[in-house]
C-alpha cells in the first residue's frame, strides 16, 4: 500500500527546516549572526510617477509564499524563531494586503507594520553583524544590502536542490500552465492572431502578463524562428502554418516553463518534423539522471538534432561532422535548458561548489545556462529546438560549410519558422519526474 501523501503543512514544515539549516550554514560561512532579507521595493520610471511591475526578492520568497508585498522583511537568527516584518500600509489608493495566512505562518513571529520605516525597530541592533540580501533600493537606515559572497554562494548553490514542498509548488504552476497551453492550441486551431492566442492563454491560466513568470512567446509561421519573439501580432496571418508557444505560469512564487510547437496540417511534413523532435526530446528527458553531466546532455542533443536534420534531407553531411564543424549550431543556437524553480532561469547554473568557482561551458556553446552534474532534487528544463533563422542561414551560406546542407529543403521549411519542445524535469534517485508530461497526461 502506498504511503499517504504529505499534507501541505507537513511539506512546508520540512521545507522550512531545510531553509533554516541552509541559512545557518551560510551565516557560519560568512561569519555573520543574522540573515536579513528585504522583500524589495517599488521602482519608479524615470521622469514619471509610475512604478514598474514589482518583482519580489527571490531570497525572500524562498522562505514565504509572498510575491506582492514590497517593504516587508525577513530576519533569521540561528536558535530563534524567524521574524516576518509584514508591511500592511495605511493606503486608500490601493488594495491593502490581507494579514498573512496559511500553514506557513505559525513558523514565524509575524509583526505587522504600517509604514516602511517602522521595520527598523524590528531588525537586529547591529547591521554589521547581518548578511543582508537584496537590491540597493531596499536599504533602510543602516540596513543596506551587502550580499556577502560566501553567503550568496552557499544559498544559491543549494537552491538547485528542490525540497518536496518546492516540487509540489512547481507542479501546481505546471497545472496552470498546461491548462493555458491547451487553450492556446485551441485558439491557434481556430485561426486566432498571436495577440488573441496570448489573451486566451492568460485567461486559462487565470494570470495576467505581470503575474506570469516571463513574457509569453507566441509565434505563428516564420516568427517561430525568432527565439524570443514577443511582438504579438494583432491580426491573424492569411494562413497559419505553424505555432510555437513558450509560456509559463506561477504558483506561490514558483514557475513552470513550457514550450510546444504545432503544425496546422497534422499530416504534413512539418508535423512529422515536430514529432521527430518531440521523440528525441523525451529521450533527452530520460537522461536527467543523478550523476549525469548536463553539459554532455547538451552535446548529445546536438547530435540527436543533427540526426533528425539528416533524416529529413536538410543535412548532406554526417551528424557527427555537423556537430564538429558548428553547422548544428545554425539550427540549434541555444542551450538545452537551465535550472528552474523560484526563478525561470535558476541561479548558480555554473557553480562548481557551494564555496564558489565556475564550471565552464563546452567550447563553441556560449548560450548553455547550466553546466553542473545532475543530482537528486535538481529541477531543470529540457528544450531542444530546430530553427530556420535567416540571419544564421545567411552566415552559413557565405561560409565554408555552405555545401553541408540542401538549400532547397531549407527553403521549403523556412515558412514554418522553427520547433521547440520544453519540459520541466526533476532529477531523483531513480527515474526522472517529468512534471510537464505528467500534467499534460492528467489534463487529457
Amino acid at each position: 500500500m502506498n504511503a499517504p501523501a504529505a499534507s501541505p503543512a507537513d511539506l512546508y514544515a520540512q521545507h522550512f527546516a531545510e531553509q533554516q539549516r541552509r541559512a545557518a550554514q551560510a551565516l557560519e560561512r560568512g561569519g555573520f549572526d543574522h540573515l536579513v532579507v528585504p522583500s524589495g521595493t517599488l521602482h519608479y520610471q524615470v521622469f514619471d510617477d509610475r512604478d514598474y511591475p514589482y518583482a519580489v526578492n527571490p531570497q525572500f520568497k524562498a522562505w514565504v509564499p509572498l510575491v506582492r508585498n514590497p517593504g516587508s522583511w525577513l530576519v533569521f537568527t540561528p536558535g530563534a524563531k524567524p521574524k516576518l516584518v509584514y508591511l500592511q500600509p495605511f493606503d486608500y489608493w490601493h488594495v491593502v494586503p490581507q494579514a498573512p495566512s496559511g500553514p506557513w505562518v505559525e513558523h514565524f513571529e509575524v509583526i505587522v507594520i504600517r509604514e516602511p520605516a517602522d521595520a527598523l525597530a524590528h531588525l537586529p541592533k547591529d547591521p554589521v553583524r547581518c548578511a543582508i540580501l537584496g537590491e540597493p533600493q531596499s536599504a533602510l537606515g543602516g540596513f543596506a544590502p551587502n550580499n556577502p559572497q560566501p553567503v550568496i554562494d552557499y544559498l544559491e548553490y543549494h537552491r538547485a536542490f528542490k525540497t518536496p514542498y518546492e516540487v509540489a509548488m512547481m507542479r501546481e504552476a505546471t497545472r496552470k500552465g498546461v491548462r493555458a497551453h491547451r487553450a492556446a492550441e485551441a485558439a491557434f486551431r481556430a485561426g486566432a492572431s498571436e495577440f488573441d492566442i496570448h489573451l486566451a492563454y492568460c485567461a486559462a491560466a487565470r494570470q495576467d502578463a505581470n503575474e506570469l513568470p516571463y513574457g509569453n512567446i507566441v509565434a505563428l509561421n516564420e516568427n517561430g524562428a525568432v527565439l524570443h519573439y514577443m511582438e504579438l501580432g494583432r491580426e491573424a496571418p492569411a494562413q497559419s502554418r505553424s505555432f510555437l508557444i513558450d509560456a509559463g505560469a506561477s504558483h506561490a512564487g514558483y514557475a513552470c516553463d513550457i514550450t510546444r510547437t504545432y503544425a496546422a496540417d497534422t499530416r504534413g511534413e512539418f508535423q512529422a518534423l515536430i514529432d521527430a523532435v518531440d521523440a528525441a526530446q523525451q529521450r533527452m528527458c530520460a537522461q536527467v539522471r543523478a550523476g549525469f553531466d548536463y553539459r554532455q546532455l547538451h552535446l548529445d542533443a546536438h547530435l540527436a538534432l543533427a540526426g533528425i536534420l539528416e533524416d529529413f534531407g536538410v543535412l548532406k553531411i554526417s551528424p557527427e561532422a555537423a556537430v564538429a564543424n558548428g553547422v548544428s549550431n545554425v539550427f540549434f543556437p541555444h542551450g538545452i535548458g537551465h535550472g528552474i524553480g523560484l526563478q525561470v532561469h535558476e541561479v548558480a547554473g555554473f557553480a562548481a561548489s557551494d564555496r564558489g568557482g565556475r564550471i565552464d561551458k563546452p567550447a563553441g556553446h556560449p548560450y548553455l545556462r547550466l553546466t553542473r552534474t545532475l543530482e537528486p532534487g535538481m529541477a531543470v528544463t529540457i528544450e531542444p529546438g530546430l530553427y530556420f533563422v535567416d540571419l544564421l542561414l545567411d552566415g552559413l551560406k557565405r561560409g565554408e560549410h555552405a555545401d553541408a546542407v540542401d538549400w532547397a529543403r531549407i527553403d521549403a521549411l523556412r515558412p514554418f519558422g522553427g520547433i521547440r519542445i520544453e519540459d520541466d524535469v526533476v532529477c531523483t534517485d531513480d527515474a526522472p519526474v517529468n512534471l510537464t508530461r505528467e500534467e499534460f497526461a492528467a489534463a487529457a
